[in-house]
């Protein structure tokens, strides 16, 4: 998958959706919908509450809006994702970083969701594979450099039929990618 680019596919039940990091230093935004019935999709406030942690690795299960599970995160070489920094996006840009026409993960997600029939409000806060957001003890949170190794990987086991939308990180105004996004690689395992 190029750098910067989107994708969504479904993932049957039971089947396993591998994403690898093959440069290494990628951040690789991520959502989910029941494909059955898109109305239900993840939720990280019950994502989180159920795992006890804002960083998701292996065991924890991310969770729809009406609490059942969605996928599993089977294998995690990274150690811990994100799950409150949410997607970049020409908007964010502009105000963030006072930059003009820089599209981010927002308009990828509308790309590949166009495709479902789903737009603007369906996209909610994400899943940020590969990325760091460390919140101190004041409550001060800030993104972090990329530190993923090349090849790092994260599996995930779908537990229901389910559609799965990833944004390869384009952000270059930010360290979670180095401020240099490549490639990674998708595959859905039986």
């Amino acid at each position: 998958m190029p750098a910067g680019a989107p994708w969504s596919g479904i993932v049957k039940r039971g089947q396993m959706l591998r994403i690898t990091d093959l440069h290494g230093r990628q951040a690789v935004d991520f959502l989910c919908y029941n494909a059955e019935d898109k109305l239900e999709r993840y939720h990280a406030p019950n994502s989180m509450k159920a795992a006890g942690s804002i960083f998701l690795t292996t065991g924890h299960v991310l969770y729809s809006d009406i609490a059942r599970p969605i996928f599993t995160i089977i294998e995690d070489q990274f150690g811990g994702h994100d799950t409150i920094g949410g997607c970049c996006s020409t908007p964010s840009n502009r105000m963030l970083y006072g930059v003009e026409n820089c599209p981010g993960c927002r308009e990828n997600f509308l790309t590949a969701l166009a495709c479902d029939g789903l737009g603007r409000r369906d996209i909610v806060p994400n899943v940020s594979f590969f990325m760091r957001v460390p919140a101190d003890r004041d409550g001060g949170a800030a993104i972090a450099l990329g530190v993923s190794p090349p090849g790092c990987q994260v599996a995930l086991r779908a537990e229901m039929d389910a559609l799965a939308v990833i944004s390869n990180c384009p952000q270059i105004n930010n360290p979670c990618n180095g401020y240099n996004p490549t490639p990674i690689r998708v595959q859905i395992e039986d």
